[in-house]
């Protein structure tokens, strides 16, 4: 069972301690776990700078996007039981509420489109590996300045795809349309059937829609960096909830999300060997699903929100809720067909079945993916490469 040698436990404390003394970036927090368990924890920097609270490890974060793979494995559970079909039509479970158009042509001086039937129609897994059309507003030349102009801003659900199913690979609003279907067919919110079926089961008590008033303190404030470094925003008092929906919206921690990463790499089984997957269902999982296309580089029409992501973009493939690092990929350490996704206010993961290890990066500013977080990331990445044992 892999570990990582005290030497590197130390040197990664150096760097993450450098990171948060040398840089804008306030706090992170960063884990790594083995397929039994935590085999390393830190805590560097500030949870609340206002109010001088020190980062630890069980502070809880907003992670956004990381959402996407725990909603993916919501939708596998329900594919085992064979009430979803992967090559189904999505609009068997949602009929009338998708997209059958897609855009021909968009002049930005008037937002005015065109539009043509889709060729083909949107299956689940298009929606798993995001070959859908659907796209997000923040990363799209299109989608941006169009639903961006109207009020309220609208979703690309009221729109014509960005291009035919199974065409390309565009980042988006699948996973949204994933946790629409979770609701249509188990009649649970999806907030409600991922506490029933993955986080209770898996021991994930500090993962949700919502942190209750009594873990507010634990709560990392949110920063926004603009010109003259990063400005702080004040939690809420009390009780802290946000809109659920299958593509983003939890909380969680470090510890909980390496519950989360232990089930993929124990095909399938919790920490007390409950099984919530099969093992050939998590392997299907991690199978490429998106043929000879290739996950592409997301543009940054609004860069403070975001910058062009992913790593990996024009060789790394995609499987059924997650990123796969490809052969040739020269952008991480991670072995070849490790699994990895990031939430947009740049918390990141990945999980590497052959090294046998998962990790998490915590961090709680935009714009993501800048080039700090993303050295971050590689530095903290290459030290546990280089450390483990």
């Amino acid at each position: 069972m892999p570990i990582l040698s005290e030497d590197g436990q130390t040197a990664i404390d150096d760097f993450l301690d450098r990171v948060v003394h040398d840089t804008y970036i306030p706090g992170v927090v960063a884990l790594v776990t083995n397929r039994d368990g935590v085999i390393y924890a830190g805590a560097f920097g500030s949870r609340n700078v206002a109010q001088g609270v020190p980062m630890t490890v069980d502070s809880i974060f907003r992670i956004a996007s990381m959402t996407k793979p725990i909603t993916s494995a919501a939708v596998m559970m329900l594919v085992e039981e064979g009430d979803v079909g992967l090559d189904d039509p999505a609009s068997n479970y949602l009929p009338g509420r998708l997209p059958v158009e897609v855009f021909e042509t968009f002049d930005p001086t008037d937002n005015s489109f065109t539009s043509r039937p889709a060729n083909g129609q949107m299956t689940v897994r298009h929606l798993l590996a995001h070959t859908s059309g659907l796209g997000y507003n923040l990363f799209n030349e299109i989608l941006f300045p169009l639903l961006r102009s109207q009020r309220p801003p609208a979703t690309q659900l009221n729109h014509p795809l960005l291009h035919d199913p199974g065409a390309r690979w565009t980042y988006g609003e699948s996973t949204r349309v994933l946790g629409y279907l979770v609701e249509s067919v188990s009649g649970q919110g999806v907030d409600a059937f991922l506490a029933e079926h993955v986080f209770t089961p898996l021991g994930m008590n500090e993962t949700g829609f919502s942190v209750v008033s009594e873990n507010n303190d634990r709560l990392v404030t949110f920063h926004t960096l603009v010109e003259n470094g990063l400005v702080e925003q004040p939690n809420p008092e009390g009780t802290v909830s946000v809109l659920v929906r299958g593509d983003g919206g939890l909380f969680s921690t470090a510890r909980d999300y390496a519950r989360f990463m232990r089930l993929i790499l124990n095909g399938g089984l919790g920490d007390d060997g409950v099984r919530l997957l099969a093992a050939d269902t998590v392997d299907l999982m991690a199978q490429n699903h998106i043929g000879d296309l290739r996950v592409e580089l997301m543009p940054a029409p609004n860069p403070a929100m975001s910058r062009p992501f992913p790593l990996g973009a024009g060789a790394d493939t995609f499987g059924l809720g997650f990123q796969i690092t490809a052969e040739h990929d020269s952008a991480t350490m991670r072995s070849p067909g490790s699994l990895s996704w990031a939430g947009i206010n740049n918390t990141q993961f990945w999980i590497d079945p052959d090294a046998g290890i998962g990790a998490v990066l915590l961090m709680q500013y935009r714009p993501f993916y800048d080039d700090t977080a993303i050295e971050t990331l590689q530095g903290f990445e290459a030290l546990v490469y280089e450390h483990l044992q």
